[in-house]
């Protein structure tokens, strides 16, 4: 047989092992896994992109948006975000406007962003252990309301909170965590002198926590002209970690 012929026997014969494995059917896992990633990557494309006004002027409004986004996080139907190089060109270009200070506790399970399910340059977030407010923490959400113009400053606080709960159990504070748990104890306190019980002390603790930051927020000449304006409102918020729910705790 000529050389030519041979070779085209070969191409012939592996052409009919490749065509013959087409109609092979998926073993029943991985049939199941690809049409699992199928349906997943389906939804992403379906989701539609979360979009906002630029500017967000009133507490209410404000408010809204909040609840609604934390609703979409707690029932898994967060929309897509738009994190492209133009998006973050035009926040570079145009500035930002985000319509809502969080004062959030650092723990790792409260991502402020994910749990409002809110995109690029929609909040101003300052996170510190306890969601205790010290003057950097003050300053930074004076600069947020009086600069940005920012109509809605929260603090949330969070179930199971370890420095509320390293403040309630007591104990040696190495380092400077002791500055963080000396923020904690009025709140500890004052939960012990209305009689709470043991079981919900560390709960109770974290509440009146939110209330005391808030009330330290509310000291500022700032924050005092916007609110006699009402221009912007101060909230404090629960986060229910298990749950994924925020409730307003005013």
């Amino acid at each position: 047989m000529s050389k030519p012929s041979t070779y085209l026997s070969c191409a012939m014969l592996s052409l009919a092992i490749l065509l013959s494995g087409c109609d092979r059917p998926y073993p029943a896992g991985e049939q199941q896994t690809n049409e699992s990633d199928s349906s997943s990557a389906r939804e992403v494309l379906a989701a539609p992109v979360y979009m906002r006004s630029d500017i967000i002027a009133t507490p209410e409004e404000a408010q809204k948006l909040l609840m609604e986004g934390n609703e979409r996080f707690r029932t898994g139907q967060p929309l897509s975000k738009d994190l492209s190089l133009s998006k973050r060109s035009e926040l570079m270009e145009k500035g930002q406007h985000p319509f809502a200070v969080i004062v959030s506790c650092s723990d790792s399970r409260v991502p402020p962003e994910l749990l409002f399910d809110q995109a690029l340059g929609d909040l101003f977030i300052i996170r510190i252990a306890g969601n205790i407010i010290t003057p950097p923490e003050l300053g930074s959400v004076e600069y947020a309301v009086e600069h940005l113009n920012t109509p809605l400053v929260v603090v949330l606080g969070h179930e199971n909170c370890g420095a509320v709960t390293a403040a309630v159990q007591g104990g040696e504070a190495h380092g400077n965590i002791s500055s963080i748990l000396s923020k904690i104890t009025p709140a500890l306190e004052k939960a012990k002198s209305e009689g709470t019980s043991a079981e919900n002390l560390i709960s109770k603790t974290t509440e009146l926590n939110v209330e005391n930051a808030k009330l330290d927020i509310l000291q500022s000449p700032i924050i005092k002209e916007r609110l006699a304006g009402d221009q912007v409102s101060v909230l404090g918020m629960m986060y229910d970690l298990d749950e994924g729910k925020v409730t307003i705790v005013n």
